[in-house]
């Protein structure tokens, strides 16, 4: 009897927890909404502003830096209560430079918000997260915001959303009026209007619908049961015998939101205090809770075959750590507990190291401030604290030997080089480069063989820049940079053949190995780096040495020749070659494997790549003529233009070498009114000018090195 009680608490817990992230273009009011929401949970007692005009800021944005830049950098974790239910926020970034929190978040959340602006609707950010949602197959509802501001537009969003992202976006409410007018909205489940009145808006009044009102609500709330009906046969029954109950329709209308077939779209004003606890209402009704999401994980001792993770507390443990930070006490580690339960004191083993550690201290997140709990169960997040980790290990009890799928990385696109001004810092900017490529597996760090020097890596000049300034600031680190490089790539694009004999004779064994076949490129938007085939037949080389030519190949990709640098897009094909009894060994085969493959490539026509980024400009629309020559000048290619509202939206893509110091360029030429956003689109090989120009600057050490 104890135990099915204890089961069923168990399960009306996780029925009434959500975990979810809001996400967003930069600039569409996550982190006021994710402030309004805790504002109405009472989980904060005073609303403050994202740009912390205040002195205070946003309660989100808790790092300095985010404060100033009125800009989220790194996601934060936050839990709340709104009736009776458990709700986890994580409010991730906007800027495309810190993609991989958004990346992080997602893959440990079982729904989304995706917050749209009511005047700019879906823009290029809105789409590459609405990308990584789908990658994670995370269900959501959207929130159209800031239909306060001029040239609002809200139905005019939902046609984008069904555009430009394919969803199936369904009004569940319809505003009161816009702009300075802005007053509540129209529950269309209910069919009441609603207004939020008071101070910050805490009153909720609900009254009969405006008569002026009604013709459109009833349109807008028919679109909706249609949409809804599909997923329920109960809803579509009611819908032909009468009028069907609210119950039905918001069941409905959750089955169609899990399955990620139908997207409500919720309405207001975060700003003005309008529409969020309207929305804490859906996150209820619509999203899923942990026991709707199925979790899959790899069995470590059976191939790697997919387990599903029920989220049952009573199984085994299993969770996954998502996130690292530095706090003043240590590491903290964010941990996702996907089923079991973890307690203060007992024992957790890594899975990708077989480390063992003590859980010391649980503690729940609320931004940066942390509340001390005793055991954490399936569908909570939570932290954790002295545990030495690295971003997306798994943790279990030994009982169950299972990895998480890990979560996608894109690669880095700008590197700089860096050194400390004073040799007596040489230590803390160490420590600092640690801790910093522990975080964020998007920022990478290397020291470059031949000059000596530190060069960092990232997805943007403003990651880079961030970083900078937390060096001096966290770790009074004040750095000197050298100009911005890009990550060039080189390919080829023909087919070659290569036949090399390696022979050396020295007093003793000698080595002896010949390898011979062809080069071919693999299309770029198969996205392979390198791919080795072995069509050997009659054993001319030995299958031990086969791996070794493999590795030979597989050394000479690190850098290319015609500027030093990667490699990518190969296919080697080795068909023939010739071996001896006594001089050849492993190494003799792998340096054959590499002159062979610098013979094969200096034939096969190879150019040079450069990343190509997709660069979205919004600005008033008597600037265009300005945004198209700042986009022209640059080498860029515009894809598309559009203009509403006075207002104009120029799509383009610009390679990254040309776009450095265009923030400052677009600022000067639309009098501070445009902004931009750019994300990595592809490689694509550089004009023949350029490349000239390339090699001059990179003429690489030409030194073989055996």
């Amino acid at each position: 009897m104890s135990t099915a009680v204890a089961d069923f608490k168990a399960s009306e817990k996780l029925l009434k927890t959500r975990n979810i992230g809001i996400s967003a273009h930069i600039d569409s009011g996550k982190t006021t909404l994710t402030e309004r929401i805790l504002f109405y949970t009472n989980r904060i007692h005073a609303i403050h502003e994202v740009r912390g005009k205040d002195g205070v800021g946003a309660k989100m944005d808790s790092m300095e830096l985010e404060r100033e830049r009125g800009i989220t950098i790194q996601s934060a974790a936050t839990y709340c209560q709104w009736k009776n239910h458990t709700i986890n926020i994580i409010d991730t970034p906007g800027h495309v430079d810190f993609t991989v929190e958004v990346e992080r978040s997602l893959r440990v959340l079982d729904s989304a918000i995706l917050v749209l602006c009511g005047v700019a609707g879906v823009q290029s950010q809105s789409i590459t997260v609405d990308r990584q949602m789908r990658r994670y197959n995370v269900p959501r509802v959207a929130f159209i915001n800031k239909l306060d501001r001029t040239g609002a537009n809200p139905f005019r969003v939902i046609d984008q959303l069904r555009e430009k992202l394919k969803h199936n976006a369904v009004a569940v409410q319809i505003p009161i009026g816009l702009e300075n007018d802005l007053l509540g909205i129209v529950d269309l489940v209910t069919m009441k209007a609603v207004y939020f009145e008071g101070k910050d808006g805490m009153q909720i009044v609900e009254k009969e619908i405006p008569a002026e009102m009604q013709e459109l609500a009833q349109k807008k709330r028919e679109e909706l049961l249609d949409a809804a009906s599909m997923f329920s046969d109960e809803l579509t029954e009611a819908m032909l015998e009468g009028e069907p109950t609210v119950e039905q329709i918001k069941t409905a209308i959750r089955n169609g939101t899990i399955a990620l077939k139908l997207t409500p779209v919720f309405m207001g004003s975060a700003f003005k205090n309008k529409g969020v606890q309207k929305l804490l209402d859906g996150v209820l009704d619509y999203l899923a809770s942990p026991v709707d999401v199925t979790n899959r994980a790899l069995d470590v001792n059976n191939n790697e075959e997919q387990v599903v993770l029920p989220s049952d507390p009573s199984r085994p443990l299993v969770c996954l750590a998502f996130k690292l930070e530095d706090g003043r006490y240590g590491q903290l580690t964010y941990v996702r507990v996907y089923q079991g339960k973890i307690q203060k004191g007992m024992t957790i083993y890594n899975m990708s190291n077989n480390k063992k550690h003590n859980v010391g201290r649980l503690c729940r997140m609320h931004s940066d401030e942390m509340e001390d709990i005793d055991s954490a169960e399936a569908g909570d997040i939570i932290a954790l604290f002295g545990i030495d980790c690295a971003s997306g290990d798994t943790f279990t009890d030994g009982k169950m030997k299972v990895s998480m799928e890990s979560m996608f990385v894109p690669a880095p696109v700008i590197s700089l080089t860096i050194e400390a001004k004073e040799s007596k810092h040489l230590n803390n900017l160490a420590k600092a480069l640690n801790r910093f490529t522990k975080e964020d597996p998007t920022f990478q760090t290397h020291v470059d063989q031949e000059s000596g020097q530190t060069i960092i890596k990232g997805m943007g000049e403003l990651h880079l820049e961030v970083y900078i300034e937390r060096m001096k600031r966290e770790y009074g680190v004040e750095l000197i940079t050298g100009a911005p490089q890009v990550a060039y790539r080189e390919t080829i694009t023909q087919r070659a053949d290569f036949d090399y004999t390696h022979k050396k004779q020295t007093g003793g064994q000698g080595q002896f190995g010949r390898v011979a076949g062809f080069i071919e490129p693999i299309p770029l938007e198969e996205g392979k780096d390198y791919e080795f085939v072995n069509s050997i037949v009659g054993g001319s080389i030995p299958r031990e040495y086969i791996s070794s030519v493999d590795k030979g190949f597989k050394s000479c990709l690190d850098r290319g020749s015609m500027i030093g640098f990667p490699i990518i897009g190969v296919k080697l094909t080795i068909n023939d070659g010739s071996y001896h009894d006594v001089d050849s060994s492993d190494m003799a085969f792998q340096i054959a494997g590499r002159y062979a493959f610098r013979q094969g490539f200096s034939k096969a026509s190879p150019q040079i790549l450069e990343p190509i980024m997709r660069v979205e400009v919004d600005g008033p629309a008597e600037f265009q003529g300005a945004i198209l020559a700042s986009l022209n000048q640059r080498r860029g290619m515009i894809l598309n233009t559009t203009e509403q509202d006075g207002y104009c939206k120029v799509e383009a893509e610009v390679p990254l070498a040309d776009m450095f110091g265009y923030s400052t360029v677009i600022r000067s030429s639309t009098q501070g009114k445009a902004e931009f956003s750019m994300e990595f689109s592809r490689y694509a090989p550089v004009p023949r000018n350029v490349a000239e120009e390339l090699m001059k600057k990179y003429k690489p050490n030409s030194k073989d090195e055996d």
